[in-house]
């Protein structure tokens, strides 16, 4: 992530207080409060809660289970190939996982499975980048920078709203396993 100074605010969610951090243009940071990703806002940052109106208004729709997709105006910093696997994420439903293997397929680079991991682990949004819906091709749960209570959660958050009809993804994602 850039090193200019950008505004931030914080979400309270019922996996923490999220820090959320953009500028008047686009959000670049969601930041759980704990786990081994767990950021805190830099020095030359300031407080502006009022950029995020959009950004806390969809997170708490994603929380009541009544969003299933983000449409936020988003900052990607990462490689080409990061900002790939990040776009890539974004097309996989709600409710529904895929595995790190799987997605290198996707993104035409079957051979990369420990590459998609890494850049997955390296998202700076998650939950508006889905990250936490990409598994292990075992289906277990593997490493996620909120920690796995939280990926469990956030799984378990949208499997129950997707049977509770709040939200529904259309057709499976091509070539990923359903949770």
């Amino acid at each position: 992530m850039s090193d200019a100074a950008l505004a931030y605010g914080y979400f309270d969610s019922p996996v923490g207080r999220l820090l959320v951090a953009g500028d008047e243009e686009h959000l670049h940071l969601v930041s759980f409060p704990t786990g081994s990703r767990a950021r805190e806002p830099q020095s030359n940052w300031r407080r502006d809660d009022s950029l995020f109106g959009g950004a806390f208004a969809q997170l708490s729709a994603y929380f009541a289970g009544e969003l299933t997709q983000f449409a936020l105006p988003l900052f990607f910093a990462g490689t080409a190939f990061q900002n790939t696997v990040w776009t890539a994420l974004r097309d996989i439903p709600f409710g529904e996982t895929t595995s790190y293997g799987m997605l290198a397929a996707r993104i035409g680079r079957p051979t990369a499975s420990r590459a998609v991991g890494a850049a997955n682990g390296a998202n700076p949004l998650p939950i508006i980048v889905p990250c936490h819906r990409v598994i292990g091709s075992n289906r277990s749960l593997t490493g996620f920078g909120g920690g796995i209570a939280t990926k469990r959660f956030l799984l378990s958050h949208e499997r129950r709203a997707r049977s509770a009809g709040g939200s529904r993804g259309d057709e499976p994602w091509p070539g990923g396993a359903s949770s």
